[in-house]
């Protein structure tokens, strides 16, 4: 294959992920045209695969579209990696639901409430606040926020943990805390010869403090 026909190729294959990662996404040319600062009739253009974006531009939309940038180049179908994730949502969300009536329950009981006293505070029926316990009819959020506050908690306490929504959470939250470290500290711990010096640093972090004390008199002994 010459090279122009390899160029065409690749600006189609590319053309026909654009469109997917935008669909996916739920936006239109329109918006990602604005995105990246070109008229929508070139962004179409893109997706036709009759105009060749450049690197720039395809960084822009994967940072827009919220997609991994070595889905441009590999070409892994998002639509199946879309289909698995919608899979695993919905298994999770009726996990999520049948747990957060058995915190209910657990709760109302801790709190001493009956099943009718506490339904008749948060004025719905006892039948009602049965089926959310039992998970089998989704609590709406204000409902739950009202339940909590009955119950002498926080909505917080019905927060997922460790299941995917949790996890999911813990990483956004770590995420954010990295970012927030000094400059020079982020390059720090993101070199990977500096890994030994950040698991010494975790394993002292876990020792008890006479533990502690021991080795950092012993260090005072060597240097003196």
């Amino acid at each position: 294959m010459d090279q122009q026909k390899e160029i065409l190729l690749r600006t189609k294959k590319l053309g026909v992920l654009l469109r997917e990662a935008r669909k996916i996404a739920g936006q239109s040319a329109a918006v990602c045209a604005r995105a990246i600062g070109v008229p929508v009739e070139r962004y179409e253009a893109y997706e036709l695969g009759e105009e060749m974006p450049s690197l720039p531009e395809i960084e822009a939309l994967a940072y827009f579209l919220n997609v991994p940038l070595a889905h441009f180049w590999d070409g892994a179908r998002l639509s199946s990696y879309q289909q698995s994730r919608l899979e695993k949502l919905d298994r999770a969300m009726a996990l999520r639901q049948r747990l957060i009536g058995a915190l209910i329950r657990k709760f109302r009981q801790e709190a001493g409430l009956s099943l009718e006293s506490m339904a008749e505070r948060i004025d719905i029926s006892a039948e009602t606040l049965q089926r959310y316990e039992l998970g089998e009819t989704a609590v709406p959020l204000p409902v739950l926020e009202m339940i909590a506050e009955v119950c002498n908690h926080s909505v917080r306490d019905f927060y997922d943990r460790k299941g995917p929504f949790g996890v999911w959470m813990s990483q956004q939250e770590s995420i954010q805390r990295f970012l927030e470290l000094p400059p020079d500290m982020q390059n720090f711990i993101a070199q990977p010869i500096n890994r030994p010096y950040l698991e010494l640093a975790q394993r002292l972090s876990e020792m008890e403090v006479n533990k502690l004390r021991a080795i950092a008199e012993g260090l005072l002994e060597i240097t003196l």
